[in-house]
């Protein structure tokens, strides 16, 4: 598909300033977390990024990927039309290995995004997430071949595409309800925030820290 339908080129005007991650990670965690979850709004999307130690979004980039979320719900909670899901990878125009590494960082960002909703799996769904690892852990060097080539790539490619096609029928739940930020208020300050405002001890010098603990008084 072509980089302006697939949309590869809009993330990556909208993500141009937010370096932490690939476009496909942030993605791949993206549709892990949806196939389980339905779609949370900004703020929220904001607390998952922190709880992760992302750095903040950019607010366009905060914008498109709560609008995304929203499309990729609908579109896997339709048996039919999650069919049609595609994973953010730049199209064939690109080089072999640049877009077996983007598939190999959606991969990984589908295990975390899915692995942080804390659901329970089938011994199909554990072997296919096996795989899907498989892919994440692919070691390539710029200018090494891809073994199979096109052909290997665009099977891995199909694989990968179908783990969310074949998750998305579980029932959703809150992404608020997830162990990651469940009991916090979205509008909850942070540690360093209340320690700023003296609300709480600031932490104690790690130095400091184990000489009180050898000197008990």
């Amino acid at each position: 598909m072509n980089d302006n339908i697939s949309g590869w080129n809009t993330w990556l005007t909208a993500f141009e300033d937010w370096t932490d991650v690939s476009i496909s990670e942030v993605h791949g965690l993206m549709t892990g977390l949806m196939t389980a979850c339905n779609a949370p709004d900004e703020a929220t999307w904001a607390k998952v990024f922190e709880e992760l130690s992302f750095a903040p979004l950019p607010e366009a980039a905060l914008t498109l990927l709560t609008e995304e979320a929203e499309d990729t719900v609908f579109q896997l909670k339709d048996k039919d039309d999650a069919y049609a899901y595609m994973p953010l990878i730049p199209d064939d125009e690109h080089d072999l290995y640049e877009r077996v590494m983007a598939l190999k960082q959606w991969s990984n960002g589908f295990m975390t995004g899915f692995g942080i909703t804390d659901c329970n799996l089938s011994s199909e769904e554990n072997e296919m997430l096996s795989d899907l690892a498989k892919i994440g852990g692919i070691r390539l060097e710029e200018e090494e071949d891809f073994e199979g080539g096109e052909e290997s790539y665009l099977y891995i490619y199909e694989f990968a595409r179908m783990v969310p096609v074949s998750f998305a029928t579980r029932k959703r739940k809150p992404v608020k309800d997830i162990a990651l930020i469940a009991g916090l208020s979205i509008n909850a300050k942070t540690t360093k925030e209340l320690q700023a405002e003296g609300k709480l001890p600031k932490p104690m010098p790690p130095v400091l820290d184990v000489m009180n603990q050898n000197n008990p008084s």
